[in-house]
């Protein structure tokens, strides 16, 4: 991950279990101590994450600051494993809150209007005897020729478009006079 893309809330929370992951060692955690070359002083991703009883990736996550839907017991776990005091359980909790709060899903944008190429207009068009529409997979009516706007009369008269048949036959009153059955 790129810190310059990091919000504060998830490089607080990034800062705040490195730095307490390094202040407990693998023999304070009661874990057993391989070889003296250590390339962390306090405990290694992984073990915090068997301590606390996650996945490994899940706890790199965490610790990026991606705590979006994380649940309290998880929380509790890594106060377990990393040996936290109240003060810092609440820290921890209120880090979690806050990047929650601002991780809100980003605003969805709108579907890019979608667009009936020239040559197939022309086509629905040049079936004057018969009623033709172009629909996409909303059921929108993205063209119609003018004998099908004749016979979907009913679903133009809506101000709300695109016109969309779904939309008028479950909310539209006159969707019942208009589908006898």
């Amino acid at each position: 991950m790129n810190n310059a893309d990091e919000t504060p809330a998830r490089q607080a929370i990034r800062e705040f279990l490195t730095s307490r992951r390094a202040k407990v060692g693998p023999r304070e955690a009661g874990l057993p101590v391989y070889g003296a070359n250590r390339r962390v002083s306090g405990l290694r991703r992984e073990e915090v994450a068997m301590l606390a009883g996650i996945s490994a990736e899940y706890y790199t996550r965490l610790e990026r600051g991606n705590v979006r839907g994380v649940s309290e017991e998880v929380l509790d776990g890594i106060v377990r494993a990393l040996h936290l005091d109240e003060a810092e359980r609440e820290h921890l909790f209120d880090l979690v809150r806050v990047a929650s709060a601002g991780a809100a899903r980003p605003a969805r944008r709108s579907p890019a209007a979608e667009r009936v190429r020239p040559s197939v207009k022309r086509i629905v068009d040049a079936m004057a005897t018969i009623p033709a529409f172009v629909r996409n997979r909303r059921l929108d009516i993205l063209h119609a020729n003018p004998l099908a706007e004749a016979l979907y009369s009913e679903l133009y008269r809506s101000p709300i478009r695109p016109v969309n048949s779904v939309r008028f036959a479950f909310l539209d009153p006159r969707a019942k006079q208009f589908y006898g059955d």
